[in-house]
């Protein structure tokens, strides 16, 4: 990515090996560390995966609004002095993420080995997505778009469809797609 673009989205992924018996006390902790992060700024959400049964790790993904903020939060006094307070329930250091844009879509599950899908798989899964997207969704909306004359414009109706498809995508399809297609993707 170019130094002068920036992605619309930050993801930050951090998993915590928690030593046996400490789970306890880490979920407390989690309790008090996610609403500090909650306040930081340009933060969008966090998301918490408790261990798969046999394992200890805990993977936390917070987003924000860009690099900046997540990077803000990270480096932050408040965060630090918390992440050394945790330190002694965690096997080892914390391993930290960041992921921007559509690389989101194809992280592996908790508890799966960390390597990334292969492109062509990452291709062949986001086109068997967006192509029919792109057939269907113009012509449902095409009713709404004949009756309201604004929305006739061809500039205005391809945005709407554009951005319905990319809000479909990213909050309601892939997340559950590339989880159905887990096994294939990350063989």
């Amino acid at each position: 990515m170019n130094s002068d673009q920036k992605p619309d989205m930050v993801t930050i992924v951090i998993q915590h090996d928690i030593r046996t018996g400490s789970q306890s006390d880490y979920e407390q902790w989690l309790k008090r560390i996610l609403p500090i992060a909650a306040e930081a700024p340009g933060h969008r959400g966090v998301n918490v995966i408790k261990p798969p049964a046999g394992t200890n790790r805990y993977t936390v993904t917070i987003r924000f609004e860009t690099l900046e903020y997540a990077e803000q939060w990270l480096a932050s006094p408040a965060r630090r002095d918390l992440i050394r307070e945790a330190a002694p329930l965690m096997e080892q250091q914390e391993k930290v993420d960041t992921i921007t844009g559509l690389e989101f879509w194809f992280t592996p599950p908790a508890g799966q080995p960390q390597k990334r899908a292969k492109p062509w798989k990452q291709f062949l899964l986001t086109l068997s997505v967006i192509y029919p997207l792109t057939l269907v969704l113009p012509w449902l909306l095409g009713p709404v778009f004949g009756a309201v004359p604004v929305l006739q414009h061809q500039l205005i109706s391809k945005l709407i469809a554009a951005a319905i498809i990319v809000g479909l995508m990213t909050y309601v399809i892939m997340p559950r797609y590339t989880r159905l297609a887990q096994k294939w993707l990350f063989n």
